[in-house]
């Protein structure tokens, strides 16, 4: 499930939103109210249920062979999404809506020196239609060429990707079982 052109996503379990307000997250970083979506590129971080932690790595021009075979591996494609065991019956069985927006009120946000992880809106918004289900999640990865890997514990693969040369996002890492002892 990728948003049409001239279009951003927001992707949420609740099927009964009819208006989006801008609010500031209680985990956000960011002081400014927004309604938050994202672009055809950051979709696929979204495919999991709202809670799962998840550690997600892509190629990029800058990547190295070496980070490209040790991060992304011999699974083939561009990108890796790891989650641990624990969240699998949830990734299974949780029903996830894309909400569409007109893109126009939207801008890029990302952290200084980094790639845009999400676009905002500092105004309501309302959806261009009824929310859709985007289906069997696992389904969604496969489709788009998404290595998706289970693991027990996500720190040490995190570890790694964060030293190495490809893309990276992290999203609900808090919800991730502990560091390992030495893990950093």
């Amino acid at each position: 499930m990728r948003p049409a052109p001239g279009e951003v996503l927001h992707f949420s379990e609740d099927p009964t939103i009819k208006l989006f307000r801008p609010h500031v997250a209680p985990t956000a970083s960011e002081t400014t109210a927004y309604v938050w979506a994202v672009d055809a590129r950051n979709a696929p971080s979204y495919w999991f249920p709202r809670q799962c932690p998840r550690a997600m790595a892509w190629l990029r021009d800058s990547t190295t062979p070496a980070d490209r075979d040790r991060i992304i591996g011999p699974g083939g494609g561009t990108r890796v999404h790891a989650i641990e065991y624990a969240w699998w019956d949830a990734l299974r069985t949780t029903t996830v809506y894309a909400y569409r927006f007109d893109a126009t009120p939207f801008k890029p946000i990302a952290s200084p020196d980094a790639e845009p992880h999400a676009m905002v809106a500092t105004e309501p918004i309302t959806p261009l239609a009824t929310p859709e289900p985007i289906g069997n999640l696992i389904d969604c990865h496969e489709a788009a060429g998404i290595q998706l890997r289970l693991l027990p514990n996500l720190w040490p693969f995190w570890n790694a990707v964060v030293k190495s040369t490809v893309g990276h996002s992290g999203i609900r890492l808090r919800n991730a079982r502990p560091r390992p002892r030495g893990s950093g």
